[in-house]
């Protein structure tokens, strides 16, 4: 199965039937968030470096069209007006990294109708659930405060490709590290790990493991310490590192229990055996919130490791996106239905400094100061350059979040940041919405409908 047919049935149905009636006119789709999820004063764009990998690949082979046809019960023939079909089209997109809001395009796609409309899926499918988890490690990285957050979140995510996924971004909103070995090494990300329960369990005692592990590793080792009693590990582990004179660069992991009286009594205990450059990593169902408690009561821990909550966005596990028709063949569209109508026209999103966002016609000339959001990607089916580093994505991450107010950063009832909307756009959505009741509810219209 390639990945063009991981679609919906309808995207094809549609697709086939615009390619028998000679539609293949450029549309323009933009692809945008209409609310942010419940918790989340702003999102991180992230999910367009895979999108147009996909995009530069796309191509309908004879596989694709043969599982169309079985998909829809009809003969092969009917569906080989799709074959050969690939992406000729442009993409302007807001490039991975920076914050945006509702309402605001995370990327527009302008091609021949049936191809535009033909990857609609996949490419809501890798922006949402990469927005929306890279928007959730950001949290985490806020409530850290400066201290090191790493992703454990390999073995709890949907899939290993989602796991894959997970250690990229938070890379890309500023994590330390990974626990995930192949993301580690594809991403050029520090790996980071110790043991399990499992292992503290199949020796006689935990002075036993510590030190077999010890042996194993010559270097700075990080000791599990919560298998049976908290603080008898620590001084075990405490006695271990001064015996072996492994202290700086070494670790305790507390992964149950209450972390916080847990985080001052180890922290107690190892600076009393002299142990004062060994740190306290705390792991165990933590994200944005349990850190921020744990951070915001002063609990002595240098590192918190996050895992399932943020690899699956636990408690806003989805976006309300869309990937919607605004133009097409030259005449801007726009859909009415109640509490989901959207603008029409191809457009920009200008950023000033200081100032809300600005959501306008393409063509608009910005305000002084102002900088587009979005940037042209793919044209003609091809990347305008190379792709993207998430190190890059980082530095502006790292610029807008600086930028954002307090109060949108917040972790607690944040208040998400809100985008205006040019005179130009506001002028063009009027007039489309005129132009669309007119023809509705135009006399010959009515007689139709009467009769």
């Amino acid at each position: 199965m390639s990945d063009v047919t991981t679609t919906d049935l309808y995207e094809v149905t549609m697709a086939l039937s615009y390619l028998r009636e000679g539609m293949r006119a450029p549309a323009t789709f933009s692809l945008f968030v209409r609310d942010l999820p419940p918790g989340r004063g702003f999102l991180v764009a992230a999910g367009l470096e895979p999108a147009l990998d996909f995009l530069a690949g796309y191509r309908v082979e004879r596989e694709d069209v043969e599982e169309f046809a079985a998909a829809l019960h009809r003969p092969v023939r009917d569906l080989e007006p799709l074959l050969g079909l690939a992406f000729e089209g442009e993409v302007r997109a807001v490039p991975e990294g920076h914050t945006v809001c509702a309402g605001e395009p995370l990327l527009e796609v302008t091609a021949p109708l049936p191809q535009a409309q033909l990857v609609e899926t996949y490419l809501l499918n890798q922006v949402c659930h990469q927005t929306v988890v890279a928007s959730k490690a950001a949290r985490c990285v806020l409530a850290a405060g400066g201290r090191h957050v790493v992703d454990f979140s390999l073995r709890r995510t949907h899939g290993p490709w989602a796991g894959l996924q997970a250690a990229r971004l938070g890379a890309l909103v500023g994590f330390a590290g990974t626990s995930n070995v192949a993301a580690a090494t594809a991403l050029g990300l520090p790996a980071s790990g110790t043991m399990a329960h499992s292992y503290i369990e199949t020796f006689r005692d935990e002075e036993e493991a510590f030190r077999a592990f010890a042996r194993c590793h010559p270097g700075p080792v990080t000791f599990l310490v919560d298998t049976y009693d908290t603080e008898a590990g620590v001084r075990i582990a405490a006695r271990v590192l001064n015996d072996l004179r492994r202290g700086p660069g070494c670790a305790i992991r507390l992964d149950s229990g209450d972390l916080d009286t847990l985080a001052r009594r180890s922290r107690a205990l190892l600076d009393a055996a002299g142990l004062t450059d060994v740190r306290i990593v705390a792991s165990g169902g933590l994200d944005e919130y349990g850190v921020a408690r744990l951070v915001g009561s002063g609990a002595p821990i240098d590192v918190y490791a996050v895992g399932t909550r943020v690899g699956v966005a636990a408690d806003a596990p989805y976006l309300d996106a869309a990937y919607k028709l605004v133009e097409y063949d030259g005449r801007p569209v726009m859909k009415l239905s109640s509490a989901k109508v959207t603008a029409p026209g191809r457009k920009q999103v200008h950023r000033r400094a200081g100032h809300p966002d600005v959501i306008a016609l393409a063509g608009e000339e910005p305000p002084d100061s102002a900088r587009p959001l979005l940037h042209t990607v793919m044209s003609g089916g091809r990347r305008t350059g190379p792709p993207d580093r998430w190190q890059d994505a980082r530095e502006r991450f790292r610029e807008d979040i600086a930028g954002l107010p307090a109060s949108a950063r917040r972790i607690e009832d944040p208040e998400p940041v809100r985008a205006t909307r040019s005179r130009a756009l506001d002028e063009l959505t009027m007039k489309v919405r005129v132009d669309i009741g007119a023809r509705i509810l135009s006399p010959d219209t009515t007689a139709r409908t009467a009769g």
